[in-house]
């Protein structure tokens, strides 16, 4: 069988050259995505400020929930924390009496801002901020004294040599520090470098240890080294220190994980990118199935007479089988080897637009492997299998007396286990759609239900296929009759061969659909966000700064007598447990502290039942959205975990609308700013008095004495919204997959359905047909095809759109631009032209007289 197998793919190549194709873009982006997802995995960096400790105990960054699955069994979930989990300086001195333990240095800073003697902030290396450390902590690593000495006194400072440059300072000179209050100014004591010369990943200060806790009161401890005795094993020894400390709150670290250690973003993107890569591939595999399950169905049903021939000379379905499975194997194993290379080149793209859109550092590091080559070359040759012994089924199930008559003529109708199939995929998401707008308070349950509901829609108008291309052409064939003799003989083709007609119009369904589904599930978000944001933000100013804004100037902006009321607006995440659709699952939330006094006035987020001003360092109010998830309301009981791990029981005491805008939840800001990082608001909110005369300028002199820091009249709307478009971006990426595969499709199957009709046009040319007459009778069977696809897949997205709507706004109204449907539309029907058409015109430039006699 595979000598026959590999003899049919010589003769055939045109034929398979469409599956070769689809299964080579498949390769490459599932090996674009197992790429990312083993970089998301094994995420990391070489340690620099750690590469010297042998050990290093840093936080746990992440929450482990335990919850109960749908069948009973106990289910482990780890969500990332965002924070720096800081630790206690008692921990140090049970590391010191582990055995092996030669010394334990603490690594104390936190994040601040460098000011240049004119007032200009200074950037750090890749835009990743500045961190001011104790310089006892120097001897954990790889930086070297250049130039200087050491900081001596209270007010010297060492700098990393690129940022000293960055600055245009040097050892003798004067810069200033920020951190939570006003800057102060620091004399450049020295400058270091690593010993390899390069620029760290992140820039660095380092100030006298007794200095860092006065100048920068919020500084923690974010890790300690340890440096390990003579002869001792960093494994043996990190393995000591974690019985010695059983606690599930560190993390121990050696090699690599030192890294990991050091540069937290690194970690939390790592996570990130995992579900991206998930998400992105399993999109990509469901479409391929689709994609190729079209492709070898017609394949095999412009090979009957060949199959048919096999049957009768003796050729069981069994041996059928094994050759068409060994033609996809041979095929789907060349395009895997050959699509291989092309995602490497296609998952540094990804990267860097991922780093464009801040999902991940601009230097984040991707590990390269054999596993996910070879796990790419073993789902494309999968794939290719499961949809050509799909494909070829019924073909090799038919009788021969039964295939030698089929091969003539194509079947009439569908049989009895596609009807009844379909029906029960029809009944199915009339049942999804019905129970979506039942549940129209609960937000994730309908985008759920809105995502099964187009693939189950998708699924039946594939397995109806037949039926549908036949509905369609009694609705517009009478239309084509009016159009002259080529719109009749159009229309009667399209009578004739409603099977072939189906395989051309299941792909652009499955193209318009599924984009038009998650490019305007995308658009209703970010419309409905904007909307909320314009809408809840009350304020008459904002006072904002690229690396954050000091928590004092809220407090001093309060106490302006032309200032009515006045907030910190802090932002983090929180972990809890949600529910969809019956199942628990942990859930990372957005969370934003404000002062409760500024609720209603500088910030109004529409509460629909409860008390807003009632929060306090013990209660929360989430969202309409967050409601529905958590299974939460007013006086219950929310159980969270604050970006930094501490666990956190609040009183729900309201529950607001304007979620999508902010954030799913709400808490005192003192209590939520404590928990983070930088100790910085991200903007101050500002609502004038009734009479305020000259508070722009005296809002803009208090801004002045903070470098950074910039008044404006709101918020910008695309900064806020910066994460949700960046999702919206990763959504738009698995679009263009879906339209690379449906442009592969479509163009491969019109294709193939118009190449083997080369004797019908000799003949239509030898009794007299002019050629312009041929071409304009295929011009309106592809009419026929784009509008039946495009109408369909419009349809189908429709029901499933309004879920979303319903879910995000309350509404049945989603938000489609006119210019984002045409572009789809318009590129899906002008694949579809370009797929008829062409080869239309290619096969009229052949004689007659030689098309005729032609092979099959």
């Amino acid at each position: 069988m595979l000598s026959l197998a590999l003899l049919t793919l010589k003769a055939r190549k045109g034929g398979f050259a469409g599956t070769f194709v689809a299964l080579l873009l498949g390769a490459a982006v599932l090996s674009a995505c197992g790429i990312l997802l083993e970089s998301g995995i094994r995420a990391g960096s070489s340690p620099e400020r750690y590469a010297a400790a042998d050990v290093v105990v840093a936080g746990r960054q992440e929450v482990e929930l335990t919850f109960k699955d749908l069948d009973g069994s106990t289910v482990k979930e780890s969500q990332p924390l965002p924070e720096r989990v800081a630790l206690r300086a008692s921990v140090a001195d049970r590391i010191t009496g582990v055995d092996g333990v030669k010394s334990v240095i603490a690594d104390v800073g936190a994040p601040v801002r460098l000011v240049t003697g004119a007032g200009q902030p200074v950037p750090g290396h890749h835009g990743a901020g500045v961190a001011a450390h104790n310089w006892s902590s120097l001897g954990l690593g790889d930086f070297r004294l250049t130039i200087g000495h050491a900081p001596r006194t209270a007010d010297e400072i060492v700098l990393d040599t690129e940022l000293a440059a960055q600055a245009d300072v040097r050892p003798g000179g004067e810069i200033r520090l920020m951190s939570t209050s006003l800057p102060r100014s620091f004399r450049v004591a020295g400058l270091v470098a690593l010993k390899d010369g390069d620029a760290p990943r992140r820039s660095v200060a380092f100030l006298a240890d007794a200095t860092l806790r006065q100048s920068v009161p919020e500084a923690s401890v974010q890790a300690f080294g340890v440096l390990a005795a003579p002869g001792a094993s960093p494994q043996r020894l990190a393995d000591a220190i974690k019985s010695t400390l059983h606690d599930d709150a560190l993390a121990v670290h050696t090699g690599a994980g030192r890294g990991r250690a050091e540069f937290l973003e690194v970690t939390v993107s790592g996570s990130n990118l995992v579900l991206l890569a998930a998400a992105i591939g399993g999109n990509v595999l469901l479409v391929a199935v689709f994609v190729l399950y079209a492709t070898t169905s017609l394949s095999i049903r412009h090979r009957r007479r060949e199959i048919a021939l096999l049957r009768a000379i003796g050729t069981t379905p069994g041996q059928i089988r094994r050759m068409v499975a060994a033609e996809a194997a041979s095929t789907g194993l060349l395009a895997g080897v050959v699509g291989c290379p092309a995602g490497l080149l296609l998952v540094y793209w990804l990267r860097d637009r991922f780093a464009g859109h801040g999902i991940v550092p601009p230097d984040f590091g991707l590990a390269l492997s054999p596993l996910p080559f070879l796990a790419a070359v073993l789902v494309t040759i999968v794939t290719a299998l499961v949809a050509v012994l799909s494909a070829a089924h019924r073909a090799t199930r038919t009788r021969p007396t039964e295939a030698l008559g089929e091969a003539a003529v194509e079947s009439p109708g569908l049989g009895r286990g596609r009807r009844i199939t379909g029906g029960v995929l029809l009944v199915l998401s009339a049942g999804i759609f019905v129970t979506g707008l039942a549940q129209d308070a609960d937000f994730f349950t309908l985008v759920g239900l809105a995502n099964s509901l187009v693939l189950v829609l998708v699924v039946a108008v594939a397995v109806l296929g037949p039926l549908v291309s036949r509905t369609a052409v009694r609705l517009l064939a009478p239309l084509l009759n009016r159009t002259g003799v080529t719109g009749y003989l159009a229309a009667a083709n399209t009578r004739a061969n409603v099977a072939r007609l189906a395989g051309a119009i299941t792909p652009l369904v499955l193209a318009v659909s599924f984009s038009s589904t998650v490019v305007f599930a995308q658009t209703t978000g970010l419309r409905e966000s904007a909307d909320q944001l314009r809408a809840g933000l009350v304020a008459d100013h904002v006072l904002t700064a690229p690396s954050g804004v000091s928590p004092e100037l809220a407090q001093k902006v309060r106490d302006m007598k032309q200032v009515a009321s006045a907030t910190g607006l802090v932002r983090s995440k929180v972990v809890a447990m949600g529910r969809m659709l019956g199942a628990q699952e942990s859930v990372s939330l957005s969370v934003q502290g404000v002062d409760p006094r500024a609720l209603g006035s500088a910030l109004d987020l529409r509460p629909r039942e409860g008390n807003m001003k009632a929060l306090s360092r013990d209660t929360v109010a989430i969202s309409t959205t967050t409601a529905s998830w958590l299974g939460l309301g007013v006086g219950d009981t929310a159980r969270l975990h604050l970006g930094d791990g501490t666990p956190l029981r609040a009183k729900v005491v309201a529950v607001y609308e304007r979620g999508f805008g902010f954030t799913d939840v709400t808490m005192d800001h003192d209590l939520l700013l404590a928990h983070t990082t930088g100790k910085v608001d991200e903007s101050v909110l500002v609502r004038s008095a009734p009479s305020a005369p000259d508070l722009t300028q005296a809002l803009s002199h208090l801004a002045a004495a903070y470098p950074g820091t910039v008044l404006r009249d709101g918020l910008a709307v695309d900064d806020q919204l910066a994460e949700q478009r960046a999702n919206a971006w990763v959504n738009y990426l698995v679009v263009g997959v879906i339209i690379a595969y449906t442009a592969i499709t479509v163009v491969n199957t019109l294709a193939m359905s118009t190449a083997a009709r080369r004797r019908e046009f000799a003949l239509l040319r030898l009794s007299g047909t002019a050629r312009g007459q041929v071409v304009g009778m295929m011009r309106r069977e592809s009419v026929i095809v784009i509008a039946a696809g495009v109408g369909i897949g419009t349809l189908l997205s429709a029901f499933p759109l309004v879920l979303v709507s319903m879910a995000v706004s309350g509404t049945p109204v989603p938000a489609v631009p006119g210019l984002g449907y045409l572009a789809i539309a318009g590129a899906t029907a002008a694949l579809a032209a370009a797929g008829t058409m062409l080869p239309t015109r290619m096969l009229l430039r052949i004689r007659p007289v030689e098309a005729i006699g032609a092979k099959e």
